[in-house]
């Protein structure tokens, strides 16, 4: 295993500073991003849009590059638990969204954060933290989205406080919010693009599909900074960034005993892995999982027990009740690989291109995009 463990960028502002900074400025007060005054705030998030890629398609995308600005997402870089840090303005390891799919050991399951809430997992009880939408009764706030993430338990976790404004295409989404804005009173309008997140999974972040869809939410945004009115500020973020991981760098690990023995559950995702041993498993079976992973994949991993990664920093502060949520040994790649269980599919990998979930720039950083009144 590599002697240097990733952690957040020292002095790095993060996704749990945007809407903070944007309620300060709708209060004229100072905040970490350094944004003016202003009477409305549009934070417009890109599912999967990485600081790398739009650098690398910023040919593309020229008003979302005609402005510099980069953000740290925070960690585990998966959706669930990025837009939960952003929404609350507290990282993992108090907000209690742990990764994309989290240990539910009461009901000894894995739960998928996006899709699997049920009434075992309560949103308003497993999502630990008030929202900011709840919490700022001195503001109208508004979520903008499509109709299937309405109802959904996440939506429920994460936007409490807000009302839902349901708009299905991009552009729609995009015109409700000029609409909202319009209002005279303080307003923070959170509006959620996932069709590139969506797209990468599927193609990859370098398809002509994918490009395609960012020349697309660009064109949107100009248009919107192009109808504001001058008090309104826009901020383009997004929830992590994403690597393309080819079929022969996915791998299956769910074949090799030593890998595997002792583990009951695998959560996480396949660039990060959250392995939870049974519950009756001692000090040395841990150990034994770990010399394994280290010794089979140390070259491409980071492999570290929870107390390791809760040490250095990886959840930010941890909530006791959130410490049994992430696995006994995690898995997190530092090359462009990712890791499939396998034994529930045949010892087949899985087939999404655009992964992320662990700790290279290219999943970490996004990025910060500020127009309207809050264009400097």
């Amino acid at each position: 295993m590599s002697s240097i463990v990733p952690a957040r960028p020292r002095g790095a502002a993060s996704l749990a500073d945007v809407v903070p900074s944007c309620l300060a400025s709708l209060r004229g007060e100072a905040n970490v991003l350094g944004l003016p005054p202003a009477r409305a705030a549009v934070v417009v998030v890109v599912d999967g849009l990485g600081q790398a890629a739009l650098g690398a398609r910023r040919g593309h995308a020229r008003t979302l590059s005609g402005v510099k600005g980069s953000l740290w997402s925070g960690w585990p870089t998966t959706t669930a638990a990025a837009l939960t840090t952003l929404t609350t303005g507290a990282l993992p390891g108090q907000h209690g969204l742990v990764g994309y799919s989290v240990l539910d050991a009461e009901n000894d399951r894995v739960v998928k954060q996006l899709s699997g809430w049920d009434d075992r997992m309560r949103p308003d009880e497993w999502q630990r933290r008030p929202t900011l939408f709840e919490t700022a009764t001195d503001v109208e706030s508004h979520a903008v989205g499509p109709k299937r993430y309405r109802s959904s338990g996440l939506t429920e976790a994460i936007l409490r406080g807000a009302t839902y404004d349901v708009a299905e295409s991009v552009g729609d989404r995009f015109a409700t919010a000029a609409e909202l804005v319009e209002s005279s009173r303080a307003s923070l309008i959170y509006l959620y693009v996932p069709e590139l997140d969506m797209i990468a999974h599927r193609a990859g972040w370098e398809s002509d599909e994918w490009i395609d869809a960012l020349e697309g939410v660009d064109s949107e945004v100009r248009s919107l900074e192009a109808g504001l009115p001058p008090d309104v500020g826009v901020i383009v973020t997004a929830d992590h960034g994403m690597v393309d991981v080819g079929e022969r760098r996915r791998i299956v690990f769910g074949g090799t005993p030593a890998l595997v023995d002792g583990v009951r559950h695998v959560a996480g995702e396949p660039r990060c892995l959250q392995l939870h041993l049974e519950p009756d498993a001692g000090d040395d079976r841990r150990r034994a999982l770990l010399d394994a992973w280290r010794s089979a994949e140390g070259d491409r991993a980071w492999v570290l027990t929870r107390d390791e990664a809760v040490e250095a920093g990886w959840f930010g502060p941890v909530d006791p009740v959130v410490v049994p949520r992430i696995g006994d040994v995690l898995v997190a790649a530092r090359r462009g690989v990712a890791y499939y269980d396998g034994r529930d599919r045949g010892g087949e990998p899985g087939t999404m291109i655009g992964q992320h979930g662990s700790w290279s720039d290219d999943e970490t950083m996004v990025p910060l995009r500020a127009f309207g009144a809050y264009r400097r």
